[in-house]
């Protein structure tokens, strides 16, 4: 096996003609190039110059040798500059998790920036509940992640970094025709004998139970749908009401109406989530996230 500085020896001695130029572009004595070239030759087999009255001249075999040699060293630079920019943030990909309402415009539009500012970085766009995306990035396959507390809150995990991004206020949403869509806030008390829409995980409670029982009541959860969309088309239908985050308001379709529910209404954090030892390009990312979350 040659090693790297040997070939780059050879590749020295091969473009200036001499052990001498090659001794003095690498900082080499000449006789410890001679005795270089020579324990090469031996790996090789047989010789790879041929010794002139000044200077040397490539064999056959050194020729060979050589045009292998320049491929390895230039793949290695390939991969010292593109270890650079990966570790520089402009360079190589970007794994970016978001929970669904994220990515309806917040996301995307920092995406964009980042894109525009750092064209050839890859950008791999993964779409799971916050939970989820905490689970992948301490698994490793995850650069940087949007997540929220939103339904029953985050499990703490040391190894993630959170910072937050913004507090989003919880909306309900009701049929256009709904009795109190006319209303620019809701009482949430008078939703008392509504059947709510929601796709709870298992365990704790969630804001939807907590924010009903500051109200003075347990709602009724009848439909258990996890697609937004879904969510939507079952409260178009007057099937039911729902809690809306505001990031998620440009999605609502038109035959339906977003109310605040006021003094009661719940709020998620929303936050970027990166891992123990983040790429600056993931840095850069949370810092457009920020951004767009302030605008």
């Amino acid at each position: 096996m040659f090693d790297t500085d040997a070939l780059r020896l050879l590749d020295a001695v091969a473009r200036t003609g001499s052990f001498t130029g090659a001794a003095a572009q690498l900082n080499y004595t000449q006789s410890a190039v001679s005795r270089r070239i020579a324990s090469l030759e031996q790996q090789a087999g047989g010789p790879l110059f041929d010794r002139l009255p000044r200077g040397v001249r490539l064999t056959p075999a050194g020729e060979t040798l050589h045009q292998h040699a320049r491929v390895v060293l230039n793949r290695l630079a390939r991969a010292e500059e593109d270890l650079a920019g990966i570790h520089g943030g402009y360079l190589g990909r970007l794994r970016v998790g978001a929970f669904a309402t994220a990515n309806v415009s917040l996301v995307p539009g920092a995406l964009r920036a980042f894109r525009r500012e750092f064209p050839e970085v890859e950008l791999t766009p993964v779409e799971a509940p916050s939970g989820g995306l905490l689970r992948r990035m301490r698994e490793g396959v995850l650069d940087v992640a949007v997540v929220s507390d939103y339904p029953a809150g985050l499990p703490y995990d040391e190894g993630v970094e959170i910072i937050p991004l913004l507090e989003d206020e919880l909306l309900v949403a009701l049929p256009r025709d709904h009795r109190l869509a006319g209303q620019e806030i809701v009482d949430l008390r008078e939703l008392r004998e509504e059947a709510w829409i929601e796709a709870p995980p298992p365990g704790p409670a969630t804001m939807l139970q907590a924010v009903c029982a500051r109200a003075g009541f347990t709602p009724r959860t009848t439909v258990r749908i996890a697609e937004w969309t879904g969510k939507f088309g079952f409260v178009a239908a007057g099937l039911g009401i729902t809690l809306v985050p505001t990031l998620a308001a440009h999605a609502v379709p038109p035959d339906l109406v977003l109310r605040s529910l006021g003094d009661l209404a719940p709020r998620r954090a929303v936050s970027a989530a990166l891992p123990g030892s983040p790429l600056p390009a993931a840095r850069t990312l949370v810092r457009l996230l920020s951004e767009a979350a302030g605008q």
